[in-house]
């Protein structure tokens, strides 16, 4: 036969201490919805940050290059980066590899033959195959060639075509540009010139730059520059992700400039899981004061019921037993507690989602599976906390 608890449950004195009671029911109330939003809000934060800038086989192609200052001015070995410093960003764990646009070191004029009749200054640049996100198989060249093959950002066809009409310019086409037969003259030392000819054979939305086939840009470089290049003047660096913090810190304390369109949401990345950070940080020390101040509670009570649980005690209760029939009568208020901040967050959740938000398609109206995971948590211990604390001051009696 079972011994029922209704029988003795008078003889604990639980009146005593009312205060210290509802205030640590209120306090882990509030640290409890505190802990469960701030979390929620971080989820989000990675949920909406996740798809914000353009990937390439799950990779981020982030362009560097180094400040220009008035006191750096004039001096390239200061703007330009060394051998040192590539060797520095590939040691990096962040940083999964890293290409240099090599650059030509000598004077190119491009022309557009009978077509497009003009004439400008001209650059040209290259980087490793396996940084570019379009890559035709005829991009590719050897010594003897006449023909280059050129890839070309999409920012400058669409450049050309905003300014064309002013310049009494058509308008045209990728297509149309693909077609156009252009004219590269190289300049080298003592006024020798060579004329090339060149094919637009595709257009790159990663990097801002008239690219070449790095063959290509190196024998010429040899030729008509008379030297190899050793510095350059932006790198490509391939990374999971461009919104680490660890990354921006890092490109922070270099001063090295990047595409701030890249990297804008990480840095607010970093803000707002601080902002969130620092308040789930104080919903968790809310619980704790609380269980402290509810503790101290139990505390109370079995002090003011010593006489008459050492009877009981006396007469063959077991302190585990009792231990259990007292925190059990905890558990309706800790079960509503632990249901009420679920439901305030799924409440704050589906206002985020649909009134700031706006039914954003990365989110969702419903908490995270988490969240509940991390409150039955919190429940469980904290269940688990006050049957140890109590069983431990019978023993004592």
């Amino acid at each position: 036969m079972s011994v029922s608890f209704k029988i003795i449950k008078p003889l604990l004195q639980t009146g005593t201490g009312k205060f210290s009671r509802w205030f640590s029911f209120i306090g882990m109330g509030t640290g409890v919805l505190l802990l469960l939003c701030s979390i929620q809000m971080f989820i989000n934060i990675q949920q909406l940050l996740k798809g914000k800038s353009a990937r390439k086989n799950g990779y981020d192609y982030i362009a560097l290059t180094k400040k220009v200052t008035n006191e750096t001015m004039g001096q390239p070995e200061k703007n330009l980066f060394a051998q040192s410093d590539i060797a520095d960003l590939k040691s990096k764990p962040f940083i999964d590899d890293m290409a240099p646009l090599v650059a030509t070191d000598f004077k190119l004029e491009l022309s557009g033959g009978t077509i497009l009749p003009f004439k400008t200054d001209l650059f040209l640049e290259s980087i490793r195959p396996d940084f570019l996100d379009t890559l035709p198989p005829d991009f590719e060249w050897h010594e003897g060639k006449m023909e280059i093959p050129i890839i070309v950002s999409s920012d400058f066809l669409e450049v050309f075509n905003v300014f064309a009409p002013a310049y009494g310019y058509s308008q045209i086409s990728r297509e149309t540009a693909s077609g156009i037969p252009i004219v590269i003259t190289c300049y080298g030392e003592g006024g020798a010139t060579q004329n090339f000819s060149g094919k637009i054979i595709a257009f790159t939305d990663r990097i801002n730059s008239t690219l070449a086939p790095l063959s290509f840009i190196e024998w010429a470089n040899q030729k008509f520059g008379g030297q190899k290049a050793t510095h350059y003047s932006r790198l490509y660096i391939k990374t999971k992700d461009a919104n680490d913090p660890a990354l921006l810190k890092y490109l922070d304390q270099k001063g090295y400039e990047v595409n701030k369109e890249k990297t804008r949401f990480g840095r607010a990345k970093q803000v707002l899981n601080g902002i969130f950070g620092g308040l789930g940080l104080f919903g968790l020390m809310v619980v704790i004061l609380a269980f402290l101040l509810f503790s101290f509670y139990l505390r109370l009570v079995i002090a003011k019921s010593k006489e008459n649980l050492q009877t009981l005690l006396a007469i063959g209760y077991s302190p585990k037993w009792l231990g259990q029939r007292i925190t059990m009568q905890m558990l309706p208020v800790y079960l509503i507690i632990f249901v009420v901040a679920l439901l305030i967050t799924q409440v704050l959740q589906y206002c985020f989602y649909h009134f700031a938000m706006y039914d954003h398609h990365e989110l969702t109206p419903l908490i995270s599976i988490n969240i509940v995971g991390i409150a039955l948590i919190l429940f469980l211990l904290s269940f688990i906390a006050n049957y140890r604390l109590v069983k431990k001051m019978l023993y004592r009696l």
